[in-house]
């Protein structure tokens, strides 16, 4: 069976939130939780004015000599299963923003992958991922770690995709809508380091464990104000083959600390 349904774990106010599912027996997902930033090429036509420079302060060119993957961390505790809320705190966070993007789940330890097919063996399979991140808090800390890790900040899921389903993971359409409005569409052609070249560069400074998961970029928007969440808001991430994770968007009442549902 190529496709593993995910059990929510972890729902009490005093247990971190985590993922199982059958082909993991006893692995709580996300172990590491690693982001990768700026991985998608902008998708511009020639004669159209350069792109402004993205949230973080580098420029759109993303090939220049030397470059490597931009790898940040994501705590594990900012977890959200699909159907969960993502809780917005307006007075903490200021404004939060989706990106969709292409998961993946450790199946065995990797660490200093030689090649693309080494690296791809210890995949366990795919999901889909929302990135939700607090950009006045990236701007504020000038890295990402406090901005992409509030709670519920990482919707995962619905289910774990082996790769014999998957037979090209660098040619699914990526699409993210709110409110039923396109507000993403890419495709992982686009990335600019592949899902192996990601893996061979996590593995050679870090261990890789069964149940990490690698978030793998999220595609370019030219214009940020499109992927903004609001209370109310319904956030979908769909990718090809892979699956379809929806999260309603709800609020907190600050001073309570309660949530508010969406109406």
């Amino acid at each position: 069976m190529p496709r593993f349904p995910f059990t929510r774990s972890g729902a009490g106010a005093d247990e971190r939130p985590s993922l199982s599912c059958a082909l993991l027996p006893g692995v709580r997902i996300p172990g590491q939780l690693i982001g990768i930033g700026e991985n998608y090429w902008p998708d511009h036509g020639a004669g159209q004015p350069a792109l402004p420079v993205p949230a973080g302060g580098t420029a759109p060119d993303r090939r220049a000599a030397g470059r490597i993957p931009l790898v940040f961390g994501k705590f594990a505790g900012s977890l959200a299963a699909d159907g969960e809320p993502i809780i917005l705190n307006p007075a903490r966070a200021g404004t939060v923003v989706c990106e969709g993007e292409l998961a993946v789940v450790m199946g065995r330890v990797l660490k200093d992958a030689a090649t693309p097919e080494e690296a791809l063996a210890a995949v366990a399979g795919v999901t889909v991922a929302n990135d939700v991140s607090a950009r006045d808090l990236q701007a504020a800390d000038v890295q990402s770690t406090r901005g992409k890790s509030l709670d519920t900040f990482c919707p995962l899921g619905p289910e774990l995709v082996t790769l014999d389903e998957v037979p090209d993971l660098q040619a699914l359409r990526i699409v993210t809508t709110i409110n039923g409005s396109v507000v993403q569409d890419s495709a992982t052609s686009r990335m600019v380091f592949t899902v192996a070249e990601l893996l061979m560069f996590c593995s050679r400074f870090m261990t890789l464990y069964p149940g990490d998961v690698i978030l793998t970029g999220t595609p370019w928007a030219a214009a940020e104000s499109g992927l903004e969440l609001r209370p109310g808001d319904t956030v979908s991430v769909d990718i090809e083959g892979v699956g379809t994770l929806t999260n309603p968007v709800a609020a907190v009442d600050s001073p309570a600390g309660h949530v508010i549902a969406p109406a």
